[in-house]
């Protein structure tokens, strides 16, 4: 069972070998705490150049949780660079560094310096499934209607 604090918020050890600060939540209300490049040299990234851009920052998360690394919604606005793989997924058992998959929809050459702010990290509770093999599904009104299938 996670460990958590008397305000019900779960305990996640870290490791920052950044010299940025610590993720933060930005409000009261936030779901995701920003993530901050860890760069020895500024990162140039190309129109349609995809780069992992390391945080300096190692979790463990208590079992039963994962970590989701997704976009910063002003850095997509602003400047074209998002997450390739959104939601990336931080596993309890991963003990390595937090890395984020940078690309840049731009048109134009982007510069990522040490300490900006790259995605956002939400931490969420896990449910793993047990498979019940069988012959046929419960009927549905929608049944195999797919992508467009109920309409605008």
């Amino acid at each position: 069972m996670p460990q958590s604090s008397s305000n019900s918020s779960v305990v996640v050890k870290i490791v920052n070998e950044s010299g940025n600060p610590l993720p933060a939540y930005a409000t009261e209300g936030s779901a995701g705490m920003d993530l901050c490049a860890h760069l020895h040299e500024s990162v140039v990234l190309a129109p349609l150049e995809r780069k992992l851009i390391p945080t300096g920052l190692f979790i463990e998360l208590p079992t039963g949780y994962e970590a989701q690394i997704r976009p910063r919604s002003g850095l997509a606005l602003k400047q074209g660079i998002t997450c390739l793989n959104s939601p990336g997924t931080i596993d309890a058992d991963y003990r390595g560094e937090i890395g984020v998959i940078l690309i840049n929809l731009s048109n134009e050459i982007q510069v990522l310096n040490s300490g900006d702010r790259i995605a956002q990290m939400v931490i969420a509770p896990v449910t793993q499934i047990s498979w019940e093999p069988t012959a046929a599904l419960t009927p549905t009104n929608r049944g195999t209607g797919g992508f467009g299938s109920t309409g605008k």
